[in-house]
């Protein structure tokens, strides 16, 4: 799937390294799953992507929070994940995340797993999701007019 036409004009007041990192991630995730939406916030303080099998965010399994120096890639139901291949940061409560510096260093054979976990933890939620026939997209859900990021 093609990125929404203005997810790189969100990303470009990131560093470079910042903004490619988002988007390995983010192909990363559409390729573990090519049923997926993106829903895309440009925010306060992050420029988020979150990934849905429908085109809400109380369906989404995972997300990727982009900051100055570094990406999160977050499991949005982290505290309900079985598998510990991968200590996950976080305090909330329902919200883990990988804090991802490099794009090498990314674990991705167990976050892979992870996803797929997370993804049935989503049709659990939500058994519509399973036999959904929304087409994915790349939608941009909300622009923040203040901004505390790049």
């Amino acid at each position: 799937m093609e990125p929404h036409p203005q997810l790189t004009s969100f990303l470009s007041p990131y560093p470079p390294h910042v903004s490619e990192l988002a988007f390995s991630l983010r192909k990363f995730v559409l390729q573990q799953a090519p049923r997926a939406s993106e829903l895309i916030y440009d925010a306060y303080n992050a420029v988020s992507l979150a990934y849905s099998l429908s085109d809400s965010l109380k369906d989404a399994f995972c997300h990727i929070a982009v900051y100055p120096n570094h990406v999160n890639f977050g499991f949005n139901r982290g505290t309900e994940l079985l598998q510990d291949m991968v200590v996950l940061e976080g305090t909330g409560k329902l919200i883990r995340h990988l804090k991802v510096t490099n794009d090498q260093k990314f674990p991705r054979n167990e976050v892979t797993l992870l996803l797929a976990e997370t993804v049935e933890i989503s049709i659990r939620r939500n058994p519509n999701l399973a036999k959904s026939n929304i087409q994915p997209a790349s939608i941009v859900k909300s622009i923040s007019q203040n901004k505390r990021r790049p």
